[in-house]
């Protein structure tokens, strides 16, 4: 069973999540600070963090930080209405998805369901996946090419590591600094040159309308996000 994690000083919000996920087949814990939130992450394997952005000591980007500094799960966060400046600090900071307050708790479990079904096609056992499918592409690990409806290309060691580093963060906005650091191993010294070149042949081997991509969409003023939906 999947098993989730929320972060929130709401208690009464908590208990709502933590009975509906249930429907699910998910379970949940809950916690009303970061500090017990990063507590629970060393003692129980989750698939998903739930986190808050308003809390009182540590806050939500303070505590989005310090997990990132130790794992890899999906973190989605809650927003207070019209905050866009906290939807791009956190997704910048690592978050993978948001919702402002009041939402639809249908969508809730919906974004829930749908990120932990991302992070854990990606995490299963070593060795187990070799060719990950998507809408019209197929990316062979092993090999380190892409199928589409043009045919099967192999692609440069830069061009691959950049599409798989896009595509085992579905759904998630990365930042060109992350992309850079990434995938060059380097310090980001901001000239996005590099970036966009791959970026654009990446786009003309993989896309039907290089112009208007289906895969890795860019996200205006931020960075790039491979699309969620294929």
């Amino acid at each position: 069973m999947n098993r989730i994690l929320i972060i929130d000083d709401d208690r009464e919000l908590c208990a709502l999540i933590k009975r509906s996920v249930q429907t699910e087949n998910i379970a949940a814990d809950f916690c009303n600070t970061g500090k017990e939130g990063l507590q629970k992450l060393k003692e129980q394997e989750y698939q998903l963090v739930i986190l808050d952005v308003m809390m009182p000591g540590m806050d939500g980007f303070e505590t989005l930080e310090e997990i990132r500094k130790e794992h890899s799960l999906p973190i989605l966060m809650f927003t207070s209405k019209n905050d866009s400046i906290s939807k791009v600090r956190g997704l910048r900071a690592g978050a993978d998805d948001y919702l402002t307050k009041p939402f639809d708790m249908d969508e809730l479990i919906a974004r829930i369901v749908s990120l932990i079904r991302r992070y854990t096609r990606f995490n299963q056992q070593a060795g187990m996946v070799q060719k990950l499918n998507f809408d019209g592409l197929q990316i062979d690990l092993e090999n380190r090419s892409v199928t589409t409806g043009n045919g099967t290309f192999e692609l440069p060691p830069k061009e691959f590591d950049l599409l798989l580093y896009c595509v085992k963060n579905q759904g998630r906005i990365l930042t060109k600094q992350q992309i850079y650091e990434e995938v060059w191993g380097e310090e980001y010294f901001y000239d996005d040159s590099n970036i966009m070149a791959i970026i654009s042949r990446l786009r003309k081997k993989l896309e039907v309308n290089p112009s208007n991509p289906k895969y890795i969409q860019t996200v205006k003023g931020i960075g790039y996000r491979f699309n969620k939906e294929v």
